[in-house]
């Protein structure tokens, strides 16, 4: 099983690696780790505009130069999860090779994005209850992943390495227990070990698709061509 990588004990939201930051992308990074600071203890609801640009020592109006409100905030947030999951997932949604192997490095990097991120998800999860705009954005969030791990199991079903059933449902099903089971252990401090959760994702996840023999092995005899 990886290695996860040590990180910091706090998310960040970093500019864009270019040779000179500008004042104005350190401006938006800023308020955007703000937000990050606050909803580590604090649910999205509790957030002002005005409490969160005085954490930064910026005025509010610097806050429209760049966000619309809040809620434009949040979903600016949740796109650098989602892609940062996307990138990390890459490897069993679209990767050649074995199966096993692809979904085990998916996964890893999938935890590691989560226990930085955890807390967007949390905020994001709790928003869309009430708020239209952060539910259709949360709703979009998983069907991208749905459609993408829907296309990987009816891809391996034709070579006949997963068995045949419905690939949508189960991906959907899946998926949203990824996000529960993610958000609770790194939603909020203190923070579950990760090692753990990466094991029993794996476990639902390899079990599920390809067959429990293949549990905590590195890799199998099932290869995709």
């Amino acid at each position: 099983m990886s290695e996860f990588k040590r990180s910091s004990s706090r998310p960040q939201v970093n500019p864009q690696p270019v040779p000179k930051i500008g004042k104005s992308e350190r401006t938006r990074a800023a308020i955007l780790n703000a937000a990050l600071d606050f909803i580590w203890s604090h649910p999205f609801r509790d957030m002002t505009v005005h409490s969160l640009m005085a954490s930064t020592g910026l005025s509010r109006s610097a806050f429209y130069q760049y966000f619309n409100d809040l809620h434009d905030l949040m979903e600016t947030l949740l796109e650098t999860v989602r892609v940062e999951v996307l990138a990390v997932t890459g490897p069993w949604f679209t990767g050649v090779g074995d199966p096993v192997v692809l979904l085990n490095e998916s996964l890893d990097g999938l935890v590691d994005v989560c226990y930085r991120q955890g807390p967007i998800l949390r905020a994001i999860d709790d928003a869309a209850a009430t708020d239209k705009r952060i539910e259709k954005a949360w709703a979009q969030f998983f069907g991208e992943f749905n459609d993408a791990a829907s296309a990987r199991i009816e891809a391996d079903q034709g070579q006949g390495l997963i068995p045949d059933f419905a690939a949508r449902p189960v991906a959907i099903a899946l998926n949203h227990l990824d996000a529960y089971t993610l958000i609770e252990a790194f939603g909020r401090r203190p923070r579950s070990k990760r090692e753990p959760v990466r094991e029993a994702l794996a476990r639902i996840w390899i079990s599920t698709l390809y067959g429990s023999e293949w549990l905590g092995k590195e890799s199998s005899n099932l290869v995709r061509t």
